[in-house]
């Protein structure tokens, strides 16, 4: 049986060193990440069985990178590990789909069953996925008179049949999963491209006008993708 993989992202280096200790001892491979912008990397580059996950992170918070990745990957087990036990905290993580939610300080007991039951979970999805693979449905999104559908990463528009860039497609999702509320071109870029440096404000509008290009009857007067003055912009899904 192939070792079990865990990103630990964690900004205190005593309790991230701690847990990686404490998981290797029970055999998982772990990887250490000391920020959101490293964590969201090192989970593109390892792909882990599950990671584990502090909330108050430099640069990027903990929920901003678990809605990241939940853009992109919905089965991946995630464990909150945080300070804040605040009822609302919790909420906004399993909204955004974490599994599991742990408040520091924690017994260690606790946290490796914890471990251990989310990875044995995720090991029995991945065998009802397999045997189910040959009648899965994809996903699609009409949106008016367009559908996009994402497992072929194309989109039925005004100008045929379109290829969507990967980048676009994340773009995309989150603002279906976002119907109806303003987002900023901050937090798009947090959520989108996963960092806040390297990216200008100007790429989130570039996109924009793609999309409004593609999906909208009248770009210059957008029902989809519209502007909210001096915050950034707002999907409707219903184009009214």
């Amino acid at each position: 049986m192939a070792t079990k993989r865990i990103l630990v992202i964690e900004d205190d280096r005593h309790i991230a060193e701690g847990l990686k200790l404490n998981l290797g001892l029970q055999g998982y491979e772990v990887v250490v990440a000391g920020d959101g912008v490293s964590g969201l990397q090192e989970w593109r580059r390892i792909r882990p069985d599950l990671i584990v996950l502090d909330i108050m992170l430099p640069g990027i918070d903990g929920l901003a990178v678990l809605q990241n990745i939940r853009l992109e990957d919905e089965k991946v087990p995630i464990l909150i590990l945080s300070a804040k036990s605040g009822s609302d905290d919790k909420v906004k993580g399993l909204v955004y789909g974490v599994d599991d939610y742990l408040s520091k300080p924690f017994n260690l007991e606790e946290f490796l069953l914890r471990v251990e039951r989310l990875l044995t979970r995720s090991a029995w999805s991945q065998g009802d996925a397999a045997a189910e693979d040959s009648g899965r449905t994809f996903k699609t999104f009409r949106l008016g008179d367009n559908l996009i559908d994402f497992s072929t990463l194309t989109a039925d528009c005004k100008f045929g049949r379109i290829r969507l860039t990967e980048q676009e497609a994340k773009l995309l999702k989150l603002f279906l999963s976002h119907p109806g509320k303003p987002l900023s071109r901050k937090k798009l870029l947090e959520l989108a491209w996963g960092y806040t440096h390297k990216v200008s404000t100007r790429t989130v509008d570039n996109f924009i006008v793609r999309f409004r290009k593609y999906f909208e009857a009248n770009p210059r007067k957008p029902v989809f993708f519209k502007s909210v003055r001096s915050i950034g912009y707002l999907f409707d899904p219903d184009g009214k």
